[in-house]
């Protein structure tokens, strides 16, 4: 089974969303993460994975032209630009959305930055969690 993130820039959110995928999906399913544009990875964003135990270092940033040619059981858009820029993916995949807040756009101390990546990878975390339990259970019954 192939599930796909997608985010504006894949070095946020998705990256996050990916890492917490493949940690609660095991090997019941390709997770794979993209943006409608490439930044890179968000140095924060691993710090604040790696706080939990979790390492997003090797990722890298992919562009969701590289994954035209892969059939997707589920694309998840975790941020409202890449839902509305997200192109037509040939293919029943089941289309899920949620709009986490963007903590690389916060400005202010580093305790107020770090706050806000924590804030948004625990909900992202919940997310992931509440994602497979509900999900994958179905997909691969």
């Amino acid at each position: 089974m192939n599930i796909l993130v997608l985010c504006t820039g894949n070095s946020c959110r998705s990256q996050m969303a990916e890492g917490y995928l493949k940690h609660f999906a095991k090997e019941q399913a390709i997770i794979y993460s993209a943006g409608v544009e490439t930044h890179g990875v968000n140095p924060k964003a691993i710090t604040i994975m790696q706080e939990d135990g979790i390492d997003i270092s090797k990722h890298t940033s992919n562009h969701l032209d590289e994954y035209q040619n892969i059939k997707f059981e589920y694309i998840i858009t975790v941020c409202d630009n890449a839902k509305e820029q997200c192109p037509f993916f040939p293919g029943k995949g089941k289309r899920l959305h949620y709009n986490f807040f963007d903590p690389s756009k916060v400005e202010g101390s580093q305790e107020e930055i770090h706050a806000a990546f924590t804030k948004t990878r625990n909900q992202i975390k919940e997310y992931c969690k509440d994602f497979v339990k509900r999900e994958l259970p179905k997909a691969i019954a």
